[in-house]
């Protein structure tokens, strides 16, 4: 029997706190709960997931590598329905800096769909509808 309950919340270092943080606030319509600008990190949350966002400490971090290096492959986020993904997936087309891996398509046969991209720290992001 599992002797925790749950994700808490997730802790992501990344390249401009500001950036990306105004990121989920301002496009992916997030609250910013707290702000700490001595260490420095923020907390923002969709009301579900919690992620606390920190501020790398080097002047050229090593970009992020799903394939080769431990830790994040990507961060999957739950969308409500089709229409939401498909206007997030126009809103992100249009948003500077941010890398579209694909579009939304089907996973597998379908319904379920989903997209890919990077936000504009470097953060590998997948919306993810689940279908009708």
């Amino acid at each position: 029997m599992a002797k925790t309950i749950g994700l808490n919340h997730l802790g992501l270092t990344v390249r401009d706190l500001d950036q990306t943080t105004a990121f989920f606030a301002d496009v992916l319509g997030w609250d910013v709960t707290a702000r700490d600008a001595s260490y420095p990190r923020t907390t923002v949350t969709d009301g579900a997931l919690r992620l606390t966002l920190w501020q790398v400490q080097v002047d050229a971090p090593a970009a992020f590598d799903r394939k080769n290096a431990l830790g994040l492959h990507h961060l999957a986020l739950e969308i409500a329905d089709e229409a939401t993904l498909n206007e997030l997936a126009a809103t992100l087309s249009a948003t500077d800096g941010v890398l579209i891996e694909f579009m939304p398509e089907f996973m597998g046969q379908g319904p379920r769909r989903h997209m890919m991209f990077a936000e504009p720290g470097g953060l590998r992001i997948e919306l993810l509808w689940a279908g009708a």
